[in-house]
């Protein structure tokens, strides 16, 4: 059985302010739920309407479909609802590719990238301290799991661009076109906020600006979407490496 003070605690935690000072996160569905159980990190509590989950007893409540409801952000819950532990921050490895995002502020947008990151094998993800939290129940939701396989790292990105030793690439409207340039496989990708795209302070540290061209005889499209556009661009970094 849920309690109040149950249903409290998570429904703080919609709120970054409160995710923060408890140190925990919400993560639905058997799949993502069972993603988190395998990794590292810690459960705090598991939330059940069946018990098909492998862990400590203690840390399982059994509950109805109708309480599932009462604690869930999703219009239609999945079985279970599970809080876990927010896990330390860890260091950036600095060696091989590295995705830095520029306050990026669409839930949706960070989750796909993260998967992105995890599919190309980029296992460093640097947001800015404006990007929209990776521990968002919707950024988690759309990550399906590899929230668990991709460290995300949020700095003063002026900071860490300019201790960078290689190159840093940016994605414009103008710039080399991605698809016949020289792409190593290291260095940075940034990648800029939904609006405004990559910030001036970011730009005057970036060393190669990278485009994706429009090839729509209309050129009514103003941009691709950012996920989209992290997609396109760690498939030709990594298509790179396959060519060399």
């Amino acid at each position: 059985m849920v309690t109040k003070q149950d249903i409290k605690l998570i429904k703080s935690l919609n709120q970054k302010k409160h995710r923060q000072q408890l140190g925990l996160f919400t993560v639905e569905g058997i799949k993502g739920i069972t993603e988190f159980l395998d990794s590292d990190f810690k459960l705090h509590k598991l939330y059940a309407t069946k018990q098909i989950f492998s862990a400590p007893e203690h840390q399982i409540v059994e509950i109805s479909e109708n309480e599932l409801r009462k604690i869930s952000a999703l219009k239609n819950p999945n079985t279970a609802l599970a809080v876990f532990e927010i896990p330390k921050s860890k260091s950036v490895n600095l060696d091989g590719l590295i995705v830095a995002l520029d306050d990026v502020r669409d839930p949706g947008n960070l989750g796909t990238i993260i998967r992105l990151c995890d599919w190309y094998g980029v296992t460093d993800l640097v947001c800015s301290l404006n990007t929209v939290d990776c521990y968002n129940s919707k950024v988690v939701q759309a990550t399906m799991g590899s929230l668990t396989r991709v460290n995300i790292v949020y700095k003063d990105l002026s900071k860490f661009m300019t201790n960078y030793k290689g190159e840093v690439y940016g994605t414009y409207m103008d710039g080399e076109n991605i698809y016949s340039a020289d792409l190593p496989n290291e260095g940075i990708i940034v990648l800029g906020n939904e609006a405004n795209g990559i910030s001036d302070a970011i730009t005057t540290l970036v060393n190669r600006r990278l485009t994706i061209p429009q090839f729509g005889k209309g050129k009514d499209t103003e941009s691709l979407n950012v996920a989209n556009a992290t997609a396109i661009a760690l498939s030709e970094f990594r298509r790179r490496t396959i060519e060399m």
